[in-house]
């Protein structure tokens, strides 16, 4: 059975041109990823059957480096959620038509901005976890009153220093990566804290930058580096896409005239 083809969503650029960005599209099939507009914006898109798209790492990996790629030649790029397909031309100049203020607004505020993420994860964690107990005096006079104590009440007091040292530790993550985050705000627009994974992360931020203002970014970095040493492990990525401050969401009863 032949399925019918549909034109899967990138991203929404400020641009009255056709353009190509070559064939580049999600799958396999090497479809040419090209722009669809209306007025001054279109949505960049590439051929795609209308059968819902695979969620794998590849494809979520193809669809990032579509939009990357198109951030080489516009400065205001909005990304559009994973997975979004139109069935034809007609229905995403509609759309555009449609949330055309609400683009346009967006694009001015992603204007020659980028996204950059910084995470910040311990070298050393039994080190982390003595300054934790150093600093924390119930954890240390617990911990002292169990060496004494081989009843079973032993059990009890280990769980308690557990839940103690784990809020212990959240916090001191929290404190850790507000002084980060202090230093490094000051060249960005906005910000953004997602979730840490494991003990040793204690910041994954993301930051909206002026491109104008990257290297800036980059030097405060490098100083951060060198301030925690051995201490501190960062991971810079970047520039990405504004992927934590907009992600154009497309609900299926909008295609609808």
């Amino acid at each position: 059975m032949i399925q019918k083809e549909g034109r899967y969503i990138y991203c929404v650029i400020a641009s009255s041109q056709e353009r190509s960005f070559g064939p580049i599209g999600i799958g396999e099939r090497g479809d040419d990823v090209s722009t669809i507009g209306y007025d001054d914006i279109s949505m960049v898109v590439s051929s795609h059957p209308l059968s819902k798209l695979t969620v794998n790492s590849e494809n979520m990996l193809t669809h990032e480096r579509v939009i990357e790629a198109v951030m080489k030649e516009f400065d205001g790029v909005l990304p559009v959620r994973f997975g979004t397909i139109a069935s034809n031309a007609d229905e995403i100049r509609n759309l555009l038509s449609k949330r055309y203020r609400e683009f346009k607004s967006a694009l001015r505020d992603v204007d020659h901005k980028v996204e950059l993420g910084v995470k910040g994860i311990w070298n050393n964690m039994p080190a982390i976890f003595k300054e934790i107990v150093d600093e924390n005096k119930a954890i240390e006079l617990l911990k002292k009153k169990l060496l004494k104590d081989n009843s079973k009440k032993n059990i009890q007091a280990k769980n308690e220093i557990g839940k103690m040292v784990e809020r212990a530790l959240e916090k001191k993550k929290d404190k850790e990566a507000e002084g980060i985050v202090e230093a490094l705000r000051r060249t960005a627009f906005d910000h953004k804290l997602n979730k840490t994974v494991g003990d040793e992360m204690f910041m994954n931020a993301a930051f909206l930058v002026d491109k104008g203002r990257e290297k800036e970014f980059d030097n405060i970095m490098c100083d951060l580096g060198e301030q925690h040493g051995r201490r501190v492990k960062f991971m810079y990525t970047g520039p990405l896409p504004v992927f934590n401050f907009v992600n154009i969401v497309i609900y299926p009863e909008e295609w609808e005239k």
